[in-house]
């Protein structure tokens, strides 16, 4: 793709085909160099030993795809559940990280208890943060910090606050459009909270009414003039297709086990590929 951008391209394939050999092949028809590794031949990656990472690994590197960052659901549980195990899991999710050759984590901040004050809990938030970001500082690991409905840092003051105390080399954002629309967020207001954090982005869009995620540039996430900004500011990072167009493999368990119903634009790939050229054509618009 001929761009004046400095950015590099990748995805969550597994919303192509829950088959990994399926999502390596389009990746490679459609030149995208690296995916966000989420999901592989139908299992979290997470679910996968160091053993069988490894294979992954092998097979990534043999069709020529990289991995920007590990699409981890770390973060992804209730404030009020256990973390040890959940900590167990990060310690795990680190070393397929290194295994897979990449420093980055995509992971959120808790889910609070629903119709309850996110202010409750952020001592406890912060807590558990500063775990993680101690045993990545420990394994030179970025953690990736995503806005996520119903978490912790859904909305853009809550994630700003979470930078102003622990942003660091290991302790980054995740900038998520659809996201912060679904949570009645302005994005544009949001990103100028938070551009000072931004090491990763995420792309899909959505609708002001009623949430419902569409291609790139046709929602109210701003991403236009949002990238032109990133650009101007030498954004040389990752944009990374989550196009949430169709309803794939693992998508109740992403939605915190309340499905939303989604109108399928098609099977996966063509979604996949409609997403990417939705992205391609806001880019090109930004390059005019």
């Amino acid at each position: 793709m001929e761009m004046k951008y400095r950015v590099t391209i990748s995805g969550f394939a597994d919303e192509i085909d829950p088959s990994l050999d399926e999502q390596l092949r389009v990746l490679r028809d459609l030149h995208i160099p690296q995916m966000e590794i989420r999901g592989a031949d139908g299992k979290n990656i997470t679910e996968y030993t160091l053993d069988e990472t490894k294979e992954i690994a092998h097979r990534l590197e043999e069709a020529g795809i990289g991995v920007s960052a590990v699409g981890s659901p770390i973060g992804k549980i209730k404030i009020t559940d256990d973390f040890e195990p959940h900590m167990e899991l990060f310690r795990h999710v680190v070393e397929q990280a290194k295994i897979l050759g990449i420093h980055y984590i995509r992971m959120f901040s808790f889910y609070i208890p629903e119709g309850e004050d996110p202010a409750a809990y952020r001592e406890e938030v912060l807590r558990r943060l500063r775990c993680f970001i101690e045993c990545a500082r420990e394994n030179d690991i970025v953690l990736l910090h995503e806005n996520e409905k119903g978490i912790y840092g859904d909305n853009a003051a809550r994630c700003l606050d979470l930078f102003q105390e622990l942003f660091g080399a290991h302790f980054r954002c995740t900038f998520d459009f659809a996201n912060f629309v679904q949570c009645k967020q302005d994005t544009l207001e949001a990103f100028e909270m938070l551009k000072p954090y931004i090491d990763y982005v995420h792309v899909k869009d959505a609708l002001w009414e009623g949430g419902k995620v569409v291609p790139a540039g046709q929602g109210d996430g701003h991403l236009l003039e949002i990238l032109s900004q990133l650009d101007e500011r030498g954004y040389a990072g990752v944009l990374s297709l989550e196009p949430h167009l169709v309803d794939f493999s693992g998508l109740a368990a992403l939605e915190n086990g309340h499905r939303e119903e989604k109108e399928a634009a098609s099977k996966g790939e063509a979604a996949f590929r409609l997403a990417f050229a939705s992205l391609k054509e806001v880019l090109e618009k930004e390059a005019v």
